[in-house]
């Protein structure tokens, strides 16, 4: 199915973060988005499938296995989805980086050692295998955020150089294989705007890039120019015009915010693509496409984008929002504004003061209630929003009568701990340095407790909406973290009733001051930037 102003309408699905999809699950997301208007869904696998002759390659990931490709690949096609290979070529390597086997091929950080012809049969290996397991002869190869490339083994071999040329030579070598397996390749172009700006990667203005380099572009490799974040309509024609200086074969990735921690981010996905497909009509651009990252865990399942997912194709289509929500009910037997309560735990402020891309409840579940390393993050909030959520979340799990039932049930749970868990640190502390040893005691014997029984039923929830749409693989990851917070409460708990009962003379870590984060710190999704300031 072709799109009025679109040729190819898809998604991109991370499977690399831990959270690796499972068939099944894919399955049921093909079937929603066909019925949406999509028409290709790439799976973003950077060592998640089996590679011929590698065994080390995503040894323990939960890595799609030939068949398991194969399969996905009749029932996309089966539904009208092409199944696009998306894989990496050059960064973003940093799992298989673990195992001796590729340290001899590892540049630097995450990144494969270019002019190394180990690197190059390992990416042959690569397109062999995915040649003969999935259909599709386009491909996206990666190679963003190469950062530091040239700069690890590289530079002690070969010395300083010019990284432009280093890129275009791996990049021409790179294609040179893909055509050998009959591939039209695709590539992020920020390496080629971040290598001009002296870092950056968004322009304002269109970047004029020379002809010594636009020539050395191979004339059948296309570029995606990813935006997630722009909010001015001036940015995305900046862009765009650029990267036609690259190519004449343009693609544009867009986001539908999977990645900040448990809870999607739906509203703030609608407002950027509100901007980016009209700019894609403007300027031509026919192929599109909407990442589900999963950074720092895959902790925010896939179909948590549906909501979102139905926006971007009413935008495409020119719907009203009638025709919308009434969609998206027909589809998924969902309401869409239901849906979009799923944003619920990140709005700390009340349900009507947009957050942008805040990551409110992850930090605070994880926040260390005698380190309180997050609890200077929403200034102003108390956490007394999360009971009027979790009664409203529980109320939408009990009504559904689908396999989403589950997605609202986790952030109802999460709510529900977060009611107690979101002002504890700050309560502690206050408490502390009152010189409160009878309001300790009662808050450990009380808040600590609830905190801990109602972590026990968000665990077990998210672990049985992670089975649900995903291989079991990755949720280790998962147990450690929430088992550790249970422990770690465990013994917060235990020293508050030592030292309200006389037992210990101070808590150390209550004596230190906390500062005040001016770094953005509330959009921070990562695990270890809550948990903890030591070494991880």
């Amino acid at each position: 199915m072709t799109m009025k102003h679109f040729d190819s309408f898809g998604v991109m699905i991370d499977c690399s973060r831990n959270a690796v999809p499972s068939v099944a699950g894919l399955k049921r997301f093909f079937d929603v988005i066909s019925k949406m208007g999509y028409n290709c869904a790439m799976l973003y696998t950077e060592d998640t499938y089996e590679v011929k002759d590698e065994p080390w390659f995503g040894y323990k990931r939960g890595r799609y296995s030939a068949e398991e490709l194969k399969e996905l690949d009749r029932y996309a096609s089966s539904v009208g989805i092409e199944l696009i290979p998306c894989i990496q070529t050059l960064a973003h390597l940093n799992a298989i980086f673990r195992w001796s086997e590729y340290k001899k091929v590892q540049d630097i950080d995450d990144i494969l050692l270019i002019e190394d012809e180990r690197t190059y049969q390992l990416i042959e290996n690569m397109f062999k295998t995915l040649s003969q397991t999935i259909a599709s002869r386009r491909i996206h190869i990666g190679m963003d955020e190469a950062h530091h490339v040239c700069r690890g083994k590289y530079l002690d071999r070969h010395g300083w150089g010019d990284r432009y040329e280093v890129l275009l030579r791996h990049l021409n070598r790179v294609c040179e294989i893909a055509r050998k397996y009959g591939y039209e390749p695709m590539m992020w172009n920020d390496m080629f705007f971040r290598i001009a700006n002296g870092g950056p990667y968004y322009v304002d203005q269109p970047l004029a890039f020379s002809k010594a380099i636009t020539e050395k572009v191979p004339s059948d490799c296309a570029m995606v120019y990813w935006d997630y974040y722009t909010g001015t309509a001036g940015r995305y024609d900046a862009m765009l015009e650029s990267t036609k200086l690259l190519s004449d074969k343009v693609w544009f990735a867009g986001g539908t915010w999977v990645w900040g921690g448990f809870a999607p981010h739906t509203r703030y996905s609608a407002e950027r693509n509100r901007l980016a497909i009209p700019a894609c009509i403007r300027h031509g651009v026919r192929n599109v496409f909407f990442t589900m990252w999963g950074d720092n865990g895959g902790e925010c399942p896939y179909a948590s984008a549906l909501g979102a997912l139905m926006y971007a194709a009413a935008l495409a289509e020119e719907m009203s929002e009638e025709e919308m929500k009434a969609k998206f009910k027909q589809i998924t037997g969902e309401d869409y504004d239901a849906f979009t309560l799923l944003d619920l735990p990140n709005y700390v402020y009340g349900e009507e003061t947009l957050v942008g891309t805040a990551n409110y409840s992850k930090n605070r579940l994880y926040d260390d209630p005698f380190l309180g390393l997050m609890s200077a993050n929403a200034e102003g909030a108390d956490g007394s929003v999360y009971h009027e959520y979790a009664a409203r979340l529980h109320q939408k799990a009990e009504e559904s009568q689908t396999v989403y039932g589950c997605l609202f049930e986790t952030m109802a749970c999460l709510c529900d701990v977060l009611e107690v868990k979101f002002p504890l640190a700050e309560r502690t502390r206050a408490l502390y340095r009152a010189g409160d040893r009878e309001g300790l005691k009662a808050l450990a014997e009380k808040d600590y407790t609830m905190a801990l029984e109602r972590l026990e039923c968000f665990y077990e929830a998210f672990r049985k909406q992670w089975y649900t749409m995903n291989k079991t693989y990755g949720f280790e990851v998962q147990d450690a973290r929430l088992g550790g917070l249970m422990r770690r409460l465990k013994n917060c708990k235990e020293r508050l009733l030592a030292y309200a009962g006389g037992e210990v003379p101070t808590i150390e870590e209550l004596e230190e001051d906390v500062l005040s984060l001016q770094d953005g710190r509330n959009s921070y999704s990562n695990w270890q930037q809550a948990v903890s300031a030591n070494i991880l």
